[in-house]
């Protein structure tokens, strides 16, 4: 069985509890009753408490939860939240006897990694606070290996985050040995002289009409797009909803991959169009390709980020090796130019695009306000040599007669 999850911790021995997502309502809702059904704070009389004993626990957050007694001490008590997993001491004040909700069986569920063995034979601490930093509450795949010989022992599973298995993972960081590391390659990186390329994004034919969003302008006349699944089109193409798919299974994967970025070695090679990561001004990794080496001493790299268009001059401790299994999703981003208009002959304007002077800087802006954060829509003209389009508003219209209205470029038919 396959199904998704939210993993709600790792235990000190690391156990995954993991909170199947179908159960998440359920859970929810009696959460909200157990709020409703307790108030106050725990038992303040004398009572007799037993090792096993269900209870309620008013935790730090003012939350009352399920729990169940591990350790009874004088001032303070072991116990288990039984839907979430986590073990923690709590003072007796903090608890409360109950038989109600004892017949609902745990939410989550205690895993083990399937034919995974830790260094050691068991999980250094280590290895828990790794897998404690990257998984907990966050959603994963599981996939059911082996069920266990009773109800309260562990279910034996494969976990998948971002295509990529934990324990192919664990493995790959030298935590633990596991039998099936069949996805282990996904977690290398190309040797050079493989020339891995990145994949170009599927366009639809030559006349359909379908929904994009620009993502950077490097002139008001060539731009980068992207095809926009959500948009506010009834009719979407086969194209569009696969480019769809696959814009969401990369942010997942990208976002596993910003996780584990540490675990990337630093690229050494700076070969024209090879891939990479790089981090962006935000913190945060994404893919991107290699365009040249601005300067020696110390060494700054030009970059392209695929997925959006935009540049960046980046030292080599912004930039890393990126992993085989980015590389099979389409570059989001897709250079065209605009068809219909060329600069104006008499713009006046005397601020110019550097890289492009025929061009004002009033020109660019006026475009930017026209095409940033709306829902346009796209027509593929040619697709070679270059791919030029019709670029349209939300009202149809086509986004350049804003700065031909404004004298900023004139119609080229």
């Amino acid at each position: 069985k396959v199904f998704q999850a939210i993993v709600s911790c790792i235990g000190g021995d690391g156990t995954i509890y993991i909170i199947p997502k179908l159960f998440e309502t359920a859970l929810n809702r009696l959460m909200t009753e157990m709020q409703n059904a307790f108030k106050g704070l725990g038992l303040l009389i004398p009572y007799c408490w037993k090792k096993g004993e269900a209870c309620v626990v008013r935790a730090s957050d003012t939350m009352w939860y399920r729990a169940k007694i591990l350790e009874v001490s004088d001032s303070t008590f072991q116990v288990q939240y039984i839907d979430h997993g986590y073990i923690e001491s709590i003072p007796q004040c903090h608890l409360y006897p109950t038989t109600f909700y004892t017949g609902i069986p745990p939410f989550c569920i205690p895993c083990q990694l399937y034919k995974t063995l830790p260094i050691g034979n068991f999980w250094q601490q280590d290895a828990v606070d790794y897998l404690q930093e990257l998984l907990r509450n966050e959603e994963v795949e599981i996939h059911v290996k082996e069920l266990p010989d009773n109800p309260w022992g562990k279910l034996s599973i494969s976990l998948y985050f971002g295509d990529m298995s934990l324990s192919s993972f664990m493995a790959y960081q030298k935590y633990c040995v596991a039998e099936d590391c069949e996805d282990i390659e996904k977690l290398g990186v190309f040797e050079e002289d493989l020339s891995p390329s990145y994949l170009m994004q599927p366009l639809p034919g030559p006349g359909e009409i379908f929904p994009v969003r620009v993502s950077h302008l490097v002139s008001p006349k060539e731009v980068y797009i992207c095809l926009d699944s959500s948009g506010n089109f009834t009719k979407h193409s086969v194209t569009d909803k696969a480019a769809g798919h696959d814009s969401e299974s990369l942010r997942k994967a990208l976002k596993w991959c910003n996780k584990i970025v540490n675990t990337l070695p630093h690229l050494t090679n700076f070969k024209k169009e090879l891939p990479c990561l790089a981090e962006y001004m935000d913190g945060l990794w994404y893919r991107a390709k290699v365009l040249s080496v601005t300067q020696i001493a110390p060494v700054e790299i030009l970059v392209q980020f695929v997925d959006y268009g935009t540049y960046l001059v980046a030292p080599t401790s912004r930039l890393r090796h990126i992993p085989c299994h980015l590389l099979k999703y389409p570059v989001q981003a897709v250079r065209v130019l605009l068809a219909g208009f060329r600069p104006a002959s008499d713009d006046k304007n005397l601020e110019r695009i550097p890289y492009s002077p025929e061009w004002s800087l009033k020109a660019l802006w006026t475009m930017v306000d026209c095409v940033e954060g709306k829902h346009l829509f796209a027509s593929i003209l040619t697709a070679s040599p270059e791919v030029t389009i019709s670029l349209y508003g939300d009202d149809k219209n086509l986004v350049h007669l804003k700065l031909i209205e404004m004298g900023l470029a004139e119609l080229d038919l």
